[in-house]
């Protein structure tokens, strides 16, 4: 069987997992932190790179978009995550680039402001991460529409997860800095998909 190394507070791994639970693909998950259990992880995957996927034959996969590329081969179709029409792939390829983007970003101003000693953080840098991962959010809930329905059909793709993942991890790290009222579009969507079966098995740890 499958399996997952990583903690539910990463996007990334959260992403990968919930979107294993929506293709219906049999996984175990190994919650090793990237921080606390650095020796632990190196042991499985020397770069230590949080999502890890070990394949049933022992390769050890990383990078979530890498991961979630190999796993719509192992899915059956019609539980894939990648819509078939050439021009709503283009559109899920920018959704999903708004979310990652946005959870880069993201990520990027928690080192720099919790990782850092106060007296050598870069303002101007900061400001500029700041203005990115605003433009992404401000972007990608144009992009979602309405909220009202999923993204591309009758059930949730992995646009849908990403973007949901993305405003939940970003809320939880930023707070009121990036707002419900200015994304409301955004926060529909990611509240409907928070309330699904494979989202609530796999809360953020």
């Amino acid at each position: 069987m499958m399996r997952l190394i990583g903690m539910m507070d990463s996007p990334y791994v959260r992403r990968v997992a919930v979107s294993l639970k929506l293709m219906g693909l049999p996984f175990t998950i190994k919650s090793v932190s990237v921080f606390r259990d650095f020796d632990a992880f190196a042991r499985i995957n020397p770069v230590v790179k949080a999502p890890t996927l070990v394949t049933d034959d022992g390769i050890a996969l990383m990078d979530s978009t890498l991961i979630l590329d190999h796993l719509e081969r192992l899915a059956p179709p019609e539980r894939r995550l990648t819509p078939d029409d050439l021009h709503d792939h283009a559109r899920s390829q920018r959704i999903l680039g708004l979310a990652l983007a946005a959870c880069e970003k993201t990520v990027q101003i928690v080192y720099e402001t919790s990782l850092r000693p106060e007296e050598k953080q870069h303002q101007p840098w900061l400001d500029r991460v700041w203005s990115q991962v605003r433009a992404a959010y401000r972007l990608l809930d144009i992009e979602i529409g309405t909220g009202d329905g999923w993204l591309f059909g009758v059930r949730p793709l992995q646009a849908d997860v990403t973007a949901a993942v993305a405003w939940r991890f970003t809320k939880a790290m930023l707070g009121d800095a990036i707002t419900t009222a200015e994304h409301p579009h955004l926060a529909r969507l990611s509240e409907r998909a928070e309330a699904l079966p494979e989202f609530l098995a796999l809360p953020p740890e």
